[in-house]
């Protein structure tokens, strides 16, 4: 009988803002995608799925689930077009080894998500405070998350 190739799924998690740093302990990621509109949700939610089944280091992504680069090392995106051609991008980051940092395992974050209109791109004011939540999300341990 031969090895098992089986890998178990990754987790979802959204990031939670601690107290500390927001006194709403709000959530951008889910709050991101709760303004974005429903097939554009619908599509996000299939390729963190897919993602997560993959898992990352072995999903090809299509277009849809891309590697950032620069400043934006080790953040991943999800990438969507939604109506009038917009751009909604959904901001995440690997856990690898989860369960050392108080997940349950393997896991990907959701940290923010940004939208831009058709052929633009984003500002690098944008990006600054995508990185920032991700700092404010790796300063703390055990993580500060929400399960997706």
């Amino acid at each position: 009988m031969g090895r098992s190739s089986f890998v178990a799924p990754w987790f979802i998690y959204y990031f939670q803002r601690h107290r500390d740093d927001d006194a709403s302990c709000s959530v951008p990621g889910r709050e991101f995608l709760a303004d974005c509109p429903t097939k554009v949700q619908a599509t996000m939610k299939a390729v963190l799925m897919a993602v997560a089944a993959a898992p990352p280091p072995a999903f090809s992504g299509g277009g849809k689930w891309e590697a950032m680069h620069g400043d934006m090392g080790g953040f991943y995106e999800v990438r969507v077009d939604g109506p009038q051609r917009r751009h909604f991008r959904l901001f995440c980051l690997l856990e690898r080894h989860g369960g050392t940092v108080g997940l349950d395992g393997p896991s990907i974050v959701i940290i923010t998500g940004k939208s831009k209109p058709f052929l633009t791109e984003l500002s690098d004011e944008d990006y600054k405070k995508v990185r920032a939540l991700g700092d404010e999300f790796r300063r703390r341990v055990p993580r500060s998350v929400e399960r997706g």
